[in-house]
């Protein structure tokens, strides 16, 4: 079963994976069974096969979701992906339990969108956020949990209007590069462009343009190290 389990796996992702031996073999049936599950109704909320969606989750806007193979939507998670560009995700993106993706705001303003490449997992109860500004991320980065991104900031120059009444503004979006780790409750700020093969330590506030190679840390984030 596990080697059998181990191959399919294998076969879906394009590369290698092979099951801890410790696994019980109880937890895997349990396992093929939710799988199943969220296949059948990917197939239903996506018309798109090799697609899962945990029955938890809400999708909103579907039509603006476009996926590669081997799409993953944990339980309880919540998607509206209504923008002008939509969300497009390659091959291999699996989502956290809770991860919270909402593309507009507010309906005043449409969001532009976000795309992420292959092999991406984004982790648990992550906030990828509304924005005027677009959200890009590499292929085969990884985000711990609690991590959020904020494509926008609020116009506030006007004393005498609220700040809620005088819209938003961006300053370009933000792009994360390839093969880079994100740690766990990072905030990445509009304007913040990572290179590729990045490392963001836990609790990083990041704004601002970061180059290839390099670990980011502290609040405001700086380089730390060159790897």
């Amino acid at each position: 079963m596990k080697y059998f389990l181990s191959k399919l796996i294998s076969k879906q992702k394009g590369e290698t994976f092979v099951l801890d031996s410790d696994i019980p073999l109880l937890y895997i049936l349990k396992l093929l069974i939710n799988k199943s599950i969220s296949l059948f109704y990917g197939l239903i909320m996506l018309k798109k096969n090799k697609v899962y969606i945990n029955p938890t989750s809400i999708i909103k806007c579907s039509s603006k979701i476009h996926c590669g193979k081997n799409f993953n939507i944990g339980p309880y998670c919540y998607i509206d992906a209504l923008s002008r560009k939509g969300l497009v995700c390659g091959d291999n993106v699996s989502m956290g339990f809770h991860t919270h993706i909402e593309l507009t705001g507010s309906l005043k303003l449409l969001g532009q969108g976000m795309k992420i490449g292959n092999n991406v997992g984004l982790g648990s109860h992550g906030h990828y956020g509304s924005g005027a500004g677009f959200v890009e991320i590499g292929n085969d980065t990884i985000f711990g949990n609690y991590v959020s991104l904020h494509p926008e900031n609020h116009n506030y120059s006007d004393k005498e209007i609220p700040i809620r009444l005088q819209g938003v503004n961006s300053k370009g979006g933000i792009k994360i590069g390839n093969n880079c780790w994100i740690g766990a409750k990072v905030t990445i700020l509009d304007g913040t462009v990572i290179g590729d093969n990045c490392i963001v330590a836990a609790g990083a506030v990041v704004n601002g343009v970061f180059p290839d190679n390099v670990i980011i840390g502290g609040i405001p984030a700086k380089v730390i190290k060159q790897k």
